[in-house]
């Protein structure tokens, strides 16, 4: 691999600060990979789950992939413009500006459950910041990576884009080599390992993780509404989305309700007729086999299980919708980030209760408030702290392209989309140009006078 990022930086040090005109080519030429590929693409990502829906990877990888490049080829000519900074009254002949540099050769880890987003969604900001890229996409995805490397070998350069496809130590020699910066998408452990890995080359990282984002329905929001945008974000790709709904806190009096209501909502959601198509199943047997322990420690504990019987693919390896009420908080499904179509109900008693439960656990990369009391809503913000936020509804800051996404702490370092992601990707190399007269000949040594009137000036306070 150290040949292939060698080629992409001996041709940034040929082309450091590449023109509008190249950084919208390469955009369209992302453009056009999704728009020609689109059936094959939808196909391939469906083998490797052993089934996906045509509909799910249309509407959750690709529209929002032509909605970034759509806001990055509006905005990139603003973006790459110095931008003016101000001065302080001493300093009146400078002229103060940053320029967003290009970094140079950036590398993405992609992962598994949106393999086209994740990869090539970073790869927008990445291009349009003026850089090279080399991905890594994940091995649990086999037909898909490959995929992805012939159609980008195809629209784009070896000098340009590549992929270094492979397996762990594959990975692992990946987030050693001395990137610009490195880009990961996965779980909070192998984030540490990246980390460190990167750090041998001091290597800046951005750490897309994971967590459990809680959904917190406050005592004024109607129930059925709640329970139909929560059963949207826990099932799309049968709940392996890292920003899903990972569990429900809800006034203990409203449980059953709520429960009711996911039952219905499911039901409408996958009918009979085209549930086998429209349901998503998992990745690996590795997935499965954790999911079905973690219900089966809930049974042996005694927790109340609904399973939620719809007809599933008769390709791959799938999962029943399921609710738990009330788990005990030292379960597997309570510690650890579900990554499938498991939704626990956690009831409190009072909202106070509800905030405590989410600060006691490690910050979320989402956080859901189903509230239409905007007391309550600034009471959660302000009381809690998470990656992004969606008020009354599910999963839709991440297709917001003028907002950052990232998480915090435990569930990312760093943020990207739109404008964040330019500048995540950029240098902002800060220029200070004397106009007039530079100011520092007025102390100049020998000090004396006026050096002195001139340090009681400038050190006021």
């Amino acid at each position: 691999m150290s040949f292939l990022l060698a080629r992409l930086r001996d041709a940034f040090e040929r082309e450091p600060y590449p023109s509008l005109a190249t950084r919208l080519d390469r955009l369209n030429r992302i453009g056009r990979l999704l728009k020609e590929q689109q059936n094959i693409l939808c196909a391939v990502v469906s083998q490797d789950f052993g089934h996906r829906s045509v509909h799910e990877t249309t509407l959750l990888e690709i529209v929002p992939l032509m909605g970034a490049l759509r806001h990055a080829r509006s905005h990139l000519r603003g973006w790459m413009r110095p931008e003016r900074r101000g001065h302080s009254i001493e300093f009146l002949q400078m002229a103060n500006r940053v320029q967003y540099q290009p970094l140079g050769v950036v590398g993405i880890m992609a992962p598994w459950n949106y393999p086209l987003l994740l990869a090539l969604g970073p790869l927008i900001d990445i291009l349009a910041a003026g850089n090279r890229a080399m991905i890594k996409p994940s091995e649990l995805v086999p037909e898909t990576s490959a995929l992805l490397a012939k159609l980008l070998s195809d629209y784009f350069t070896p000098d340009e884009v590549v992929v270094a496809e492979g397996g762990v130590d594959m990975a692992a020699a990946f987030s050693a080599l001395p990137f610009d910066h490195l880009l990961f998408t996965g779980s909070t452990n192998v984030g540490r390992k990246v980390m460190a890995a990167a750090a041998a080359n001091l290597t800046p990282v951005t750490l897309e993780l994971g967590g459990k984002s809680p959904a917190i329905i406050a005592p004024d929001y109607p129930i059925a509404g709640a329970a139909r945008d929560i059963a949207f974000g826990k099932l799309m790709n049968a709940g392996q989305t890292c920003i899903a709904p990972d569990y429900v806190l809800v006034q203990r009096g409203k449980v059953e309700p709520l429960v009711k209501a996911l039952e219905e909502e499911i039901r409408r959601f996958y009918p009979d007729t085209t549930a086998p198509e429209h349901y998503t199943g998992l990745v690996g047997q590795r997935a499965h086999a954790r999911l079905l322990k973690g219900l089966e420690e809930c049974r042996e504990r005694n927790v109340r299980i609904i399973t939620v019987d719809i007809a599933r693919p008769k390709s791959g390896i799938s999962i029943q919708p399921t609710i738990i009420i009330d788990p005990p908080t030292d379960c597997l499904l309570m510690e650890e980030e579900i990554f499938g179509p498991i939704l626990p109900i956690v009831p409190y008693d009072t909202l106070e209760d509800a905030i405590a439960f989410v600060r006691a656990r490690p910050r979320p990369l989402a956080l859901y408030i189903f509230t239409h009391d905007r007391r309550v809503e600034h009471r959660v913000l302000e009381q809690t702290i998470s990656g992004n936020v969606t008020v009354n509804g599910t999963l839709l800051h991440i297709t917001q392209n003028d907002l950052p996404f990232g998480g915090v702490g435990p569930s990312g370092l760093g943020a990207y989309h739109g404008r964040e992601g330019f500048v995540r990707f950029s240098h902002q190399r800060g220029i200070a140009k004397v106009r007039i007269f530079n100011p520092t000949r007025l102390a100049l040594p020998p000090y004396g006078r006026l050096a002195n009137l001139l340090a009681r000036f400038m050190g006021r306070f």
